[in-house]
């Protein structure tokens, strides 16, 4: 897989794109992520990529001419399965959607930024519109951050534990069970004594029974999903 990332901040995703999960798939050459400054796109002297918006709306607005350079220069060299703006007023993130983005081969983030991207770019380029909560940050940088994550911990072979991934949260609309480590007691208090009995089948109901619970009191809309 390979993802492009656009932003006029590419500052703010060196440390998220380069530990833990995101830098042991890259090692491996599991996926390959590119950084573009949008400001290197600009024809402008000073490399502004935004200015005012029409009609008086107050905020700054990312034009379209560095957006449309940006996005050519990489089309041009290979075809996109999906080319995503990180948006508050796009489909919300979920599980469901990280799942179907870690099968696709080629991804393009734009970051949005200040009050937002000319709509023009939104009609003509986009393909898919993103945001990771009902709430408004700085700008797209943290989302993209977040996108990429939740995908590519997905693809075959990132994770040591496969299995580990498809039992994550969300993955069948149901919040994971209580986990336990060593040692079994610990000031008095012990794990259920399922966990200890060696029985796959009853840890497996166990573990349902609990997840199913959990999801009723912490997350009941997921179950009306």
């Amino acid at each position: 897989m390979r993802i492009d990332i656009i932003t006029v901040l590419p500052e703010l995703l060196d440390s998220p794109l380069n530990h833990s999960i995101v830098k042991r798939a890259k090692d491996k050459g599991l996926v390959e992520i590119y950084v573009h400054n949008l400001r290197d796109f600009s024809d402008d002297k000073h490399l502004r990529v935004d200015d005012y918006a029409f009609g008086g709306t107050a905020g700054m607005v990312i034009k379209c001419e560095p957006v449309f350079k940006a996005i050519e220069h990489l089309t041009l060299q290979r075809p996109y399965d999906e080319i995503i703006y990180t948006s508050p007023d796009g489909e919300r993130l979920n599980q469901h959607i990280a799942n179907t983005m870690s099968l696709k081969q080629n991804i393009i983030i734009l970051c949005g930024h200040y009050k937002g991207i000319d709509h023009r770019i939104r009609e003509s380029l986009i393909t898919r519109e993103i945001s990771i909560g009902d709430y408004v940050l700085t700008g797209g940088e943290l989302a993209a951050a977040i996108i990429t994550d939740t995908v590519v911990r997905l693809i075959p072979g990132v994770l040591s534990d496969e299995q580990s991934a498809l039992s994550d949260c969300f993955q069948d609309n149901l919040l994971s069970p209580p986990v336990y480590t060593r040692p079994a007691e610990f000031r008095g208090m012990t794990i259920p004594e399922v966990l200890l009995s060696g029985h796959a089948a009853k840890i497996a109901d166990w573990e349902f029974e609990q997840s199913l619970e959990r999801t009723r009191l912490l997350r009941p809309d997921l179950l009306e999903e």
